[in-house]
């Protein structure tokens, strides 16, 4: 078996974030030689030579983005490939990857420890999930929610956004001048509400050093992915029915579930006016006049989205459900004889609030 001696650094970040100007900075560095793979290569722009000083190479792969009620990227067979014929070049140090904007970063990650882990002759491994981070939209948007009316209309850009800080090992905290220490400080603060464990790092226009994000430990997908403020309350909250949990930042958490449908009208009206204590909520809901699909609600600061996803399997037509069933009994473990599979299961987080006046506004949207 061939040694896994290439480290792949994925970076992630939402557009505008900096990912560009960060990758034009590490390509800038003598330090190491280095390939990156971009989608779209006219956005890097990079300066010939740059890359013939240094003998760093770039090249564009496509990614596929699917769209089927949640955003995620599907690795194209050419992807690996380029990743393999790359790390074929022995004087190449590190592969780092750009991202799509609105790319789902575990979904990235997810896939390409799949392929490592079923390919025993690469020579590649994953290194690290780094989300750049637009402090200065952090600050308006998730803290004080100062947005123009289009943004309004796309409030479920900063619930992306969120998913991407919550799933990365390393934050690169962009645009640092345009906010004051105390502004900065409590971005800061924010962020870990949400993600506590990642490291992060405070720059301008991109400006880190290569062997920050090279220097570190290795990337751990269930390590990760339990980082998030939502897994954890999922991890520690998911059977405790008594009592919100703490944690040591003063974040608490619990998981909410109810059988019965929501009312729309009633939860839309809720979204409308949403605890300001909640700093994040994530989870899968249903609506009495809609006992088809599955239904994802996300919370943000204060923005929030409901987004129609796929079917529940009690939805499905007789003839397909009896064979599934038939196949996979387990689906019935946890099956209402009223509402088959349906189920309202959302992790509420926040600071300073009673989680009882939480739940009744809830109850008050259950039919």
């Amino acid at each position: 078996m061939s040694k896994k001696e290439v480290p792949i650094v994925i970076i992630t970040g939402y557009l505008g974030s900096g990912k560009t100007t960060l990758m034009q900075n590490i390509l800038r560095q003598e330090k190491r030689k280095i390939a990156l793979i971009v989608n779209d290569m006219g956005s890097i722009n990079i300066d010939a030579s740059i890359l013939n000083k240094t003998g760093n190479q770039v090249t564009q792969v496509e990614m596929v983005e699917m769209q089927n009620g949640c955003i995620c990227c599907t690795l194209r067979d050419e992807f690996m490939t380029e990743i393999e014929r790359l790390s074929a070049d022995k004087t190449i140090e590190a592969i780092f990857v750009e991202a799509s904007g609105i790319s789902e970063p575990s979904s990235i990650a997810g896939a390409f420890i799949n392929y490592e882990e079923m390919t025993e002759d690469t020579r590649v491994y994953l290194k690290s999930v780094v989300s750049v981070v637009d402090v200065d939209r952090i600050y308006r948007e998730f803290l004080h929610d100062i947005m123009t009316e289009d943004e309004v209309e796309d409030g479920d850009i900063i619930n992306l956004i969120m998913d991407q800080i919550e799933f990365c090992n390393l934050m690169i905290l962009n645009k640092t001048d345009l906010l004051t220490t105390e502004q900065l400080e409590e971005v800061k603060e924010g962020l870990r509400n949400i993600q506590q464990e990642a490291e992060m790092i405070p720059c301008v226009n991109g400006d880190v050093e290569l062997d920050v994000l090279l220097d570190r430990e290795d990337f751990d997908f269930e390590e990760v992915e339990a980082y998030s403020a939502v897994q954890k309350a999922l991890n520690r909250c998911e059977h405790d029915d008594e009592m919100a949990c703490v944690d040591e930042y003063g974040i608490s958490s619990f998981v909410f579930e109810e059988r019965k449908p929501f009312n729309r009208d009633a939860f839309n009206k809720l979204v409308e006016n949403y605890p300001e204590v909640l700093v994040r909520s994530k989870g899968y809901i249903w609506f009495s006049d809609d006992w088809k699909h599955v239904q994802l609600f996300e919370q943000a600061g204060r923005n929030a989205s409901i987004t129609e996803l796929s079917e529940w399997v009690s939805a499905w037509p007789e003839e397909e459900l009896k064979p599934m069933i038939n196949d996979f009994p387990d689906l019935t473990d946890d099956w209402d004889e009223l509402y088959g599979d349906r189920c309202n299961q959302v992790v509420f987080i926040g600071k300073g609030y009673e989680k009882s006046e939480i739940v009744k506004l809830l109850y008050d949207c259950i039919e």
